[in-house]
């Protein structure tokens, strides 16, 4: 599997600048050992508040 792929661009939703855009399997390694969820799973407005907390995320995807 190919980490870096110049389409994982175009799905990458993050505005945080960092070295891991593009590169979804470092970014969800990342993320998961910080027991985060990484920006692709939230809403654009959601990613704008930088909260990847599990909470956050469950807080905000929870069925109604």
């Amino acid at each position: 599997m190919e980490c870096q792929n110049p389409k994982n661009l175009e799905f990458c939703n993050c505005n945080y600048p960092c070295d891991k855009k593009g590169f979804c399997c470092e970014c969800l390694a990342y993320h998961r050992a910080k027991n985060e969820v990484p920006a692709c799973y939230f809403t654009a407005e959601q990613e704008k508040t930088y909260d990847r907390s599990i909470e956050y995320f469950f807080k905000k995807n929870k069925k109604k």
